[in-house]
């Protein structure tokens, strides 16, 4: 049953009015009361009409596209091409031609921000929401994103999943755009063992991601496969299935997906295992971090210590020496997402789409030194 401004008036004690001078803003309202009204919102979980030309319609113009962090490059280019297809451009003439206003919804990484932006889209009757990146691993939170992401389908908004693997309750998303992380993160690995190191620390991105998880599993597979998790110290599959051998867990730091991560990372890895020949970052970003980490220590890359990224980001070729990495198609991604959202492209079969990764061999990793 539709909740109406009068149910949540009834909710908070107040009359309608003043529910219509909370929600509006125009007009001043005791912070107490303000407080009930709100609180009574969310309660009820009311739907809040957007803008006066949405509501002859099922939903708005707009379409809300949420990132961790907009600075990072790795969610920057999919909003950007994502955005590309939303916003295309018009006849000249200065008027909407068939175009939706993409809003760009930074969430810090945090899922409460998240779940926020969720409801305000959801108030403002989104046509569409495209959710980029990784996802928190942590079933309260999973439950309150299966059950927003259902509300804002069934009132007619076009869900999109990009770079994101599907919740395990998907019913409610029109697509799920997956890179193949825990591949890309395996081929990563079996090119350095296939060089001949046997020593790899990896600088892991945060605990809770799904995107820190997988690409590690892949990492995990590789070097459990060549037999550098021995059973001699608990390794193998009983190892996989207990969190992982002691000599995984000493050469696995986990840390946030930036540049400073990476170095301390990497300084404690080199504390931890000074005899490490190549070390493995959860992103591009992260592997900058850990260059300039082996460089401050007088050693030289591949040289002394081969460093691989993920992602393949514009400025990994440029580095010196250039990044091996695992490139991501993100632009192709985003303009899926995007042309997905629109109602331009038909969803794949079941809704879920597997992303292939590229291994990209450059001059960051070699043989190890004799």
């Amino acid at each position: 049953m539709t909740v109406t401004l009068a149910d949540v008036a009834a909710r908070a004690r107040v009359s309608p009015a003043t529910v219509s001078r909370v929600l509006n803003g125009n007009y001043p309202v005791a912070a107490s009361t303000r407080e009930r009204v709100l609180r009574a919102v969310d309660d009820l979980d009311y739907v809040l009409n957007g803008p006066a030309s949405s509501l002859a319609a099922a939903t708005s113009d707009l379409i809300g596209i949420l990132v961790n962090d907009i600075a990072d490059p790795f969610f920057g280019i999919m909003a950007g091409a994502a955005q590309s297809e939303i916003g295309g451009p018009g006849d000249g003439s200065g008027r909407a031609g068939g175009e939706k206003l993409a809003i760009v919804c930074n969430t810090g990484g945090t899922p409460e921000r998240e779940l926020t932006y969720l409801t305000l889209l959801q108030r403002q009757r989104a046509a569409a929401v495209v959710l980029t990146g990784g996802a928190v691993e942590d079933p309260a939170h999973q439950a309150a994103m299966s059950a927003k992401l259902a509300k804002l389908a069934d009132a007619g908004t076009r869900v999109v999943l990009c770079g994101r693997p599907p919740l395990p309750d998907s019913a409610s998303v029109l697509a799920a755009l997956a890179f193949d992380n825990r591949g890309g993160g395996r081929r990563l690995t079996e090119h350095l063992i296939s060089l001949g190191h046997r020593s790899i620390g990896y600088a892991a991105g945060p605990l809770e991601r799904t995107t820190t998880r997988h690409r590690l599993e892949g990492h995990h597979e590789a070097m459990r496969a060549a037999g550098l998790y021995g059973d001699g110290d608990g390794g193998g599959a009983a190892a996989a299935k207990d969190g992982g051998s002691r000599t995984e867990k000493r050469l696995t730091v986990h840390g946030s997906y930036d540049r400073s991560s990476g170095y301390d990372a990497t300084v404690e890895l080199l504390r931890r295992e000074p005899g490490i020949t190549a070390v493995v970052a959860a992103n591009d970003t992260v592997a900058l971090g850990a260059a300039a980490a082996i460089r401050d220590r007088g050693l030289r890359i591949p040289e002394d210590v081969s460093v691989a990224g993920f992602d393949d980001l514009p400025f990994s070729v440029d580095v010196v020496p250039a990044l091996t990495t695992v490139r991501l198609p993100l632009f192709e991604a985003g303009a899926r997402a995007g042309r997905l959202a629109m109602g331009k492209e038909t969803p794949p079969p079941g809704g879920i789409a597997t992303i292939p990764a590229e291994l990209m061999v450059r001059g960051s990793t070699a043989a190890p030194r004799g």
